[in-house]
């Protein structure tokens, strides 16, 4: 068998043809990929606008939705319609660690632990990416309002 050496994987008179094959594979797979993601994360861009609406008269506190299908990338925006004050805030008892951190660094100026702030008067609105939790529900209600059973869920697709 006869083979000739070289010092270096490129022949003077350019790349092999195993070595333009395998480039141009490995070109393939880097479009693909990027198309995979840019798609992704072009699909994730809807904004979910949830009012948060109490008649103490008619003993009415409800998030309008009160459940909410999302994907990570996606925005909440809490609008505060009526029965200001309020304040988001996520359930934690049964969240995993990994859920846990990922939801407290998506939460705006927090308040305290999984909770963001106050929201002081009506009109005010509180935005919310939805980091890339895994999929699952996740409940969160208003903390003034938590008695009343003001609540409201979070699907993660």
């Amino acid at each position: 068998m006869n083979r000739t050496r070289t010092s270096h994987p490129i022949g003077i008179y350019g790349p092999s043809r195993r070595h333009a094959k395998a480039c141009a594979a490995l070109s393939l797979c880097v479009a693909a990929l990027l198309g995979v993601v840019v798609s992704d994360i072009a699909a994730a861009q809807t904004t979910h606008i949830v009012r948060l609406e109490v008649d103490a008269e008619r003993d009415v506190h409800r998030f309008v939705p009160a459940r909410i299908s999302a994907r990570p990338g996606d925005v909440l925006l809490f609008r505060v319609s009526s029965g200001a004050p309020h304040a988001i805030a996520f359930e934690g008892s049964n969240l995993s660690a990994t859920a846990r951190n990922l939801l407290q660094a998506a939460l705006p100026n927090r308040g305290s632990d999984l909770e963001g702030p106050v929201l002081a008067r009506n009109g005010v609105e509180y935005r919310v990416t939805v980091p890339r939790l895994p999929a699952g529900t996740y409940r969160f209600y208003s903390t003034p309002h938590r008695a009343y059973e003001m609540r409201g869920e979070l699907i993660v697709n």
